[in-house]
Parts: C-alpha cells; structure tokens; sequence
C-alpha cells in the first residue's frame, strides 16, 4: 500500500506520540515506588511488527538501549504464530534479552488486529531493588531474565512471577510497579487498536513507515548541513568504581548526509560502568538528534544515516559476563565526546560540557525487620550555551529524570535530607556562565548500607570557545564515618551523614566578554564572574 496523505501520516504520527505519553502517565501514576511515581525514571515505546521504532515516549534516552533488542530477541527466541493476544514478555537482561542493566525490567505485549501482529506495546521501569550488589561481573548485579512469558493469553503465570518476587529484596514494591507497567501496555494495546479501528490497520501501518522515512529524510537533511570532515575529541572517564582513569576517543566523519562514529575505550573493567552496544547506539542516537534535528520524531528512521563501530570487549561496547550496573555514568561522557567533537564543525549549536556523570545515591536496609531499598540520581550543572547561561542542578543527557522531592524521601525511608543547595563557584566562567552543580547531605535515622557514584571527580567538565571549565564532583563524610574505597560503598550508623557534591558545567565564550548586565546579577547572586 502506498503512503496515506502528508495530512493523514500526520494525524496518525500524533496520534502515536499520544498514545506512548498516555501509557508514560498512567505508568507513572499506577506506581507504588518513589522512583517511578515520583522521579518518573520509566518510558513507553511502540514498535511495528519486525521491532522497528515506531515512536518512543520523551522519557529517559538510554531506555532506547533496553528496548531495541528486545523484540529482535522475543522474535528469536519465539515464534510468531505461537503468540495470541495477551501475551505479554517480560525480559531485563543485558545480554540475553536486549536490556542494557539489570534494574530496567521491560514488558512487551504483541497487540492484535484482524488476527496479526500489527505492533508492540512497550514499557520500562526501573526497579530500585537489588541493592547492597557487587559489581565485578552481572551474576553479582541481580536476577538476568531473558525475554520469557508473564501472561498467557491473559494469564498471568504465578511460577514466573514467584521466581522473580523471590529474587527481590522489595517484592512488595515490585509487585506492584510490574502491576503499573501491565497497566500501561494494556493501555496502549486499546489505543492503538482504536487507531487502527478508526483508519485501518494498513492505513496506520503505511503511516508507520512514512513517519521513518521522513525522520531519515530529516536527519540526512541535518547532517548536510555539517561541513563534510573528520572530527575527533577525547575526554577520561573517572569513577568511584574504578582506581584508573579511562581515556575515551570519538572519531566523527561526516559525509554529505550520512555520519560514521567510531569509539575507540580501554578494555571492560570487572566494574559496574561497562555499556552494552545497545546502550551506546541509543546514547548516540540522542546525542547526535539533540545537534542535528532536536524535533526529529523519535523512531527508527533517524538512525538509518548513521554507523556506528566500537571495539567489541572495550567499555563502551563490552560483552558478557561484564557488569553494568552503572552503564549510564560512561553514556553521559560519551555524550559529552559526541557533542565535544561536533562542536568543531557547529559550535553555535552546542554547549560547555554539561556535568557529565549520573551521579547516584542509594541506600538499603531494614526497619522492624522489614527491608527497604531507595535510589536516586542526582542532577548538576548543564553547560553554557552560545546565547545565554547554563541551567543549574538538573538532570542532563541520558538520565532525564527528577530529583526525588524531600517529602517523600523523609516520609517513606529512614532518611532526612539535612542540606540541599546549589554549589556556588561550579558553573565554568564565560561569556556565558555554565550551570551549577548540586549538594545534596543524606543523615541515616537507621542503620543502613549505602553506594555512592558520581563521575567528573579529578576530570573538570570542559568549556567551549574559550570558557573555563566547571567545578569537579566530590564524595563527603560526615564525623565517624569512613570514606568508601573502591565501588563506592559503605554502611551508616543513624546519625551520620554523607553528601554528594555533583559537577558543574563549562562555560561559553571568553569570560572577559560577560555583560555588564550579567556581571551584576552574578554578584546579586553572590556568583564569581
């Protein structure tokens, strides 16, 4: 069937981004765990038949990572004609069903129109449980689950579910966010069968793919306007888990409208901080939009212009059994090496390095003999821009999602939070001054287990066309407490205390060129030039 009307791919096109924000929301508020319902770390996508994107919710870009495998590896493992309707798959491993770690536990439902598979419903979650881990290869990081039934033709499986409550250490919390997330599919297999109700399954699907190849359209139009040439940059990756620093390398061609990307990264570590290609292709995928096109619609035909190659067995492209706990941490630097290598070729379009670490507080323990387990990541300063001033303490790149609100930590965990501020100084100075990171002090009321991570700790975030750098990341503790050594963890008796300080951000442009204007406010706001 040839492509609908430019006005039908449209309304169809919207009709798919409303429906995976729609399965966002109700994922979110049929929630029970402070890091769904709250910092909202989850996204919805949906997929064509093949595993195609078809369009994925504006949530969290490395979730891309945990959902482009998936359906490639349900399909592999699966066969089509043995699926009915309420079928659903659950899968979370970063090895064996196309996740990129263990937290992230993704459910995907095949939805049925006229007897066929016409799309996916998809969602991820992730589930802050499996705490107080080592990190030295996966088996330590929790329970690998490849893509299996949940529900058979509508029936849930108690042996499969059992299995996984058992290997949870907050199955009450899990039982009911994997709830959520049932919500959520069964929400988008409605709205999409409603879609194709109203204007045909071919029509929706012709649609589809219309909406990939004008995504490509866009994205080849964008890279054209990139002078053609080889980019390269380099930056270290530092990491509480790791004694080293690691030296990371980009090499960008651009070529009329096509981009080739080549990683070049020390071997993997026995650390948390190795990133699967899945989680690599989707960190890029997202740096590279956020330069060329940030409007492009997120599905799969963004891609095709693009080529990526790594090392396999090296950080950024690591195979099994390597951990990866931490994957994110060296995602948001090799988003800063994307954007530090682009920026030669378009440097009004980007900014000072942003902070460039996920920077994670979590805690675990038990009170009244019941276990509890809290996580959080941690924004900081997001980088100078060639027309105005960073943003201070918000989440950057690949994470994307929100601070955990005090009220919530305080009412729900054994914690006070006893300080929460912007650290003054850490925006690089410029023209332009980056943003500031942020200091967050966590006091134990219980005895607890914690791990700390953050990055850009002996590596200041760089600036752009002559901007200074931004402030460095730090690890504090409080009296009688002692300072973790590799990995990042350590216990709390209540009472005490330990804080992150996350990195700042760099800064745009010479700093002798900062207005007038901008000075003032910066000493009202008791900010150095």
């Amino acid at each position: 069937m040839s492509a609908p009307d430019p006005v039908t791919v449209e309304v169809i096109g919207a009709a798919l981004a409303s429906i995976v924000e729609e399965m966002g929301e109700a994922l979110v508020r049929a929630s029970f765990s402070t890091n769904i319902k709250e910092r909202r770390d989850c996204s919805t996508a949906l997929f064509d038949a093949a595993g195609r994107t078809l369009c994925q919710a504006e949530h969290i870009p490395v979730h891309l990572g945990s959902f482009l495998g998936l359906i490639a590896e349900i399909l592999s493992r699966h066969d089509p004609a043995g699926m009915r309707p309420g079928d659903v798959f659950v899968g979370n491993d970063a090895y064996a069903g196309g996740g990129t770690h263990l937290p992230d536990i993704v459910l995907a439902e095949p939805v049925f129109v006229d007897g066929s598979i016409a799309a996916w419903c998809v969602n991820l979650a992730h589930h802050a449980d499996f705490a107080d881990r080592g990190n030295a290869h996966i088996f330590q990081e929790g329970l690998r689950i490849p893509p299996i039934r949940l529900y058979r033709e509508g029936v849930l499986d108690q042996d499969v579910l059992d299995l996984i409550l058992l290997n949870c250490q907050v199955p009450r919390e899990r039982l009911s966010d994997l709830r959520a997330q049932m919500a959520a599919n069964r929400l988008g297999v409605a709205r999409f069968r409603d879609l194709c109700a109203r204007y045909g399954m071919a029509t929706v699907l012709a649609a589809g793919a219309a909406l990939m190849d004008y995504a490509e359209r866009r994205m080849r139009a964008g890279i054209a306007a990139i002078p053609d040439g080889t980019y390269r940059f380099a930056d270290i990756h530092d990491s509480p888990e790791v004694a080293e620093d690691l030296p990371i390398r980009v090499t960008i061609t651009v070529a009329g409208d096509a981009m080739a990307l080549d990683f070049d990264a020390p071997p993997q570590v026995r650390a948390g901080i190795n990133m699967t290609f899945t989680a690599l292709l989707a960190t890029v995928y997202y740096a590279v939009k956020a330069v060329v096109d940030p409007g492009l619609p997120p599905n799969a035909g963004l891609a095709r212009p693009l080529t990526v190659t790594a090392t396999p067995g090296s950080v950024v492209n690591c195979t099994a059994p390597a951990a990866v706990n931490a994957r994110l941490s060296t995602c948001q630097r090799v988003a800063d090496l994307i954007l530090g290598a682009l920026a030669q070729a378009v440097p009004d379009r980007l900014t000072g390095a942003h902070n460039g670490a996920c920077s994670v507080a979590q805690f675990s323990g038990y009170v009244d003999n019941a276990p509890w387990a809290y996580l959080e990541t941690i924004g900081g300063g997001f980088g100078a821009r060639a027309t105005k001033d960073g943003l201070d303490g918000v989440h950057v790149h690949n994470t994307n999602t929100s601070n955990l609100p005090v009220e919530a930590l305080e009412t729900e965990y054994p914690l006070t939070l006893v300080a929460y501020e912007l650290v003054e100084g850490s925006g690089g100075a410029g023209t332009f001054r980056g943003g500031m990171g942020l200091r967050r002090v966590y006091r134990a009321e219980a005895e607890c287990r914690v791990r700390l991570d953050t990055s850009r700790l002996r590596t200041p975030p760089w600036g752009l066309a002559g901007g200074g750098p931004g402030g460095r990341a730090r690890l504090e503790f409080g009296p009688g407490v002692t300072p973790f050594g590799l990995g990042g963890r350590g216990g709390l008796t209540a009472g005490q205390w330990v804080a992150v300080v996350t990195a700042g951000s760099g800064g745009y442009g010479p700093p002798e060129q900062r207005s007038p204007e901008a000075l003032a406010r910066d000493a009202a706001e008791g900010i150095g030039g």
